[in-house]
């Protein structure tokens, strides 16, 4: 199509506190199909802001931001002394509980996929998710993303939640224990996206590390987010509201690709595996 470029790549990242534990992929995307042109673990920031450079879409595994209310929240009572808790959220004044204790703890973004998986992901503000996304802030602000709605070039993905909405695992993957679901997850990933190639050696390290499988995804994610710019009257993922884009430019928001997305990307039979 005209709105797509001959060749065009993504960027995956599966972030990590720990540049050793931190996955990444680069996915070349040509007119018959795609190719997996790296992948693998271990890079510091210097490595990645470098790979993203000629990038048109990136997708990070992590959080964006943190919940609206709890920035607010920190805003009212992180300075002592008279007026401090001025011009706090509603969470300051009203009486503590569960409904109050998750809008500190959650984002929009987080509501939403818990409708769809009936699980919370995991709290920005409150789990250990937050120390990678301390360094997923620096790379955003390296990187020159003011808007973390996903309306541009870096997009905030979450793997599990859009393989589950392809229709390919209801089973954990992750850890050392269950390599061998996380090689059942690669081979049906492989075989829903026909039109995806890659070199055995990446074949085989995406079989052996949940870190390089979820950067792979990522990086597929990011190439779906994209379209949905690009094609205005196709619907790659869902749409925000008004009102949910409003937080997501500082909440961040995770990337749900449509079910069928996948499947749309190389529609005819003729995609090549090279």
């Amino acid at each position: 199509m005209s709105d797509t470029p001959a060749v065009m790549h993504t960027l995956g990242i599966d972030l990590a506190s720990d540049p050793a534990k931190t996955g990444y992929a680069r996915i070349a995307w040509r007119g018959a199909g795609a190719r997996v042109e790296e992948a693998g673990v271990g890079a510091d920031d210097a490595a990645l802001l470098e790979r993203q450079r000629p990038c048109a879409a990136i997708g990070i595994d992590s959080p964006f931001g943190w919940p609206v209310e709890f920035t607010a929240f920190v805003d009212a009572f992180g300075q002592p002394g008279p007026g401090a808790a001025a011009s706090g959220p509603t969470a300051r004044d009203a009486p503590w509980g569960p409904a109050i204790r998750d809008r500190l703890r959650f984002r929009e973004t987080d509501r939403v996929v818990r409708g769809i998986t009936r699980r919370w992901p995991l709290s920005a503000s409150s789990d250990l998710i937050a120390v990678p996304m301390f360094r997923c802030l620096r790379l955003l602000g390296a990187m020159g993303v003011a808007d973390r709605s996903g309306d541009g070039r870096v997009f905030e993905t979450y793997p599990a939640v859009a393989l589950a909405r392809w229709g390919l695992t209801d089973a954990g993957y992750k850890g050392r224990q269950r390599l061998d679901r996380l090689a059942a997850l690669a081979d049906a990933l492989r075989a829903r996206c026909h039109w995806l190639s890659m070199p055995d050696a990446i074949d085989d390290a995406m079989r052996g590390s949940d870190d390089t499988f979820d950067a792979i995804v990522a990086a597929i994610i990011a190439r779906i987010a994209w379209l949905d710019g690009q094609r205005p009257g196709e619907v790659w993922v869902d749409p925000q509201t008004p009102a949910q884009r409003a937080a997501a430019r500082s909440e961040g928001w995770i990337v749900l690709p449509a079910a069928d997305a996948l499947d749309r990307l190389y529609p005819s039979d003729k995609a090549q595996r090279g």
